[in-house]
């Protein structure tokens, strides 16, 4: 099936509650999916199409608030639109799961493939100091597996998570194994574990107050710094990556999702040609695997990072290696997607 409608099937077998979203290529095939699998008469959930994505977003927040398993699809410019309400999440501290299927910008752009949303997803795009937790599949495998994994790094941390996926992602077709079915939770399992929701309280107790606005500096600040203790124990413990070939390797690509599977081809074809070079697969986009990719970089002569976009997730891997190697990017912009023998055409002119 399409990685979108992985997401789909995934969804109502992890017990999702609700689904609200708005069409929009080229990830339209997640609603599209669910209204033919009418999830509402079998599980129970919830699945509508708003008038809008920032409807979606301010209803992802109100079913977050419930204490429900609940997310939200788009693509690019849609979730350019939901950044305030993303924001107002994290500062409410609520658990939502947005799948981004990135397309080509700035602005409405093309409906093709691009990875220029890391710099909006990773940083976080609203205002304020806050992040989302963000996985970057690089199959349909991915796809289904990541839903689970978000909603469960979702609602340990208190916090939005965000599948990170791309057009190619998106509207390949693979095999894939559905996850089991996990039935959706009893308001009285959403109490227990969910004390902080605006539902399941006692008839004694004066309703939870959902919300990320607070006037006295004080207090916000303190709020603040509560976040931040929350984000740093995020980076301790949910960092996640994949590597191959790096044993041998003089050259390092650092490359996500679609791009990783290109650079995959890319470097069997140079190591046909006697290049050594292996691949560093970020799976967080944040929290970044900064530690781990600067481990990896010791002793290679340099660091190829490979995207479809203009060069950004480069600036992390910077950061990352502090100057100690050589990072050069290499990416196509427009909705172009890369050929492997650009990648290795390019990794030889920047450093061979």
């Amino acid at each position: 099936m399409k990685g979108n409608e992985a997401i789909a099937y995934a969804a109502i077998r992890c017990g999702a509650d609700g689904y609200f979203g708005y069409p929009i290529t080229p990830q339209s095939e997640v609603i599209e999916t669910l209204a033919l699998l009418k999830p509402w008469e079998t599980t129970g959930m919830v699945v509508l199409q708003a008038e809008s994505e920032v409807a979606s977003v301010n209803m992802l927040y109100g079913g977050a608030g419930a204490g429900k398993r609940v997310l939200t699809s788009s693509s690019s410019p849609g979730v350019a639109l939901m950044q305030e309400g993303i924001a107002y999440m994290a500062g409410a501290e609520l658990p939502g799961l947005i799948i981004n299927v990135q397309r080509g910008g700035p602005g409405l752009g093309t409906i093709q493939p691009s990875q220029s949303d890391y710099f909006q997803a990773t940083r976080g795009g609203g205002n304020g100091d806050y992040y989302v937790i963000v996985l970057a599949p690089n199959s349909v495998q991915e796809m289904a597996d990541f839903v689970d994994l978000g909603f469960e790094l979702a609602f340990k941390y208190r916090m939005p998570a965000m599948i990170l996926s791309d057009g190619v992602i998106g509207q390949m077709m693979e095999k894939v194994v559905l996850p089991p079915f996990k039935p959706r939770r009893t308001e009285e399992e959403i109490k227990q574990q969910c004390p902080w929701a605006t539902v399941g309280r006692p008839a004694d107790r004066q309703p939870n107050i959902i919300t990320s606005l607070e006037l006295q500096s004080e207090v916000m600040e303190k709020r603040n710094l509560h976040l931040q203790e929350k984000y740093q124990q995020v980076k301790n413990n949910e960092v996640r990556y994949e590597t191959s070939g790096l044993d041998d390797a003089e050259y390092m690509i650092v490359a996500f999702g679609s791009a990783a599977r290109i650079a995959e081809t890319a470097i069997e074809k140079a190591r046909e040609e006697g290049l050594k070079i292996g691949l560093f697969r970020p799976i967080t986009l944040w929290p970044f695997p900064e530690k781990e990719i600067a481990a990896a970089a010791k002793g290679k002569k340099g660091i190829l990072t490979v995207e479809i976009n203009a060069g950004q997730m480069v600036e992390d891997v910077r950061l990352s290696v502090n100057g100690t190697v050589k990072v050069e990017h290499f990416g196509r912009l427009g909705g172009i997607v890369p050929e492997p023998d650009e990648i290795v055409k390019a990794l030889k002119e920047k450093f061979v």
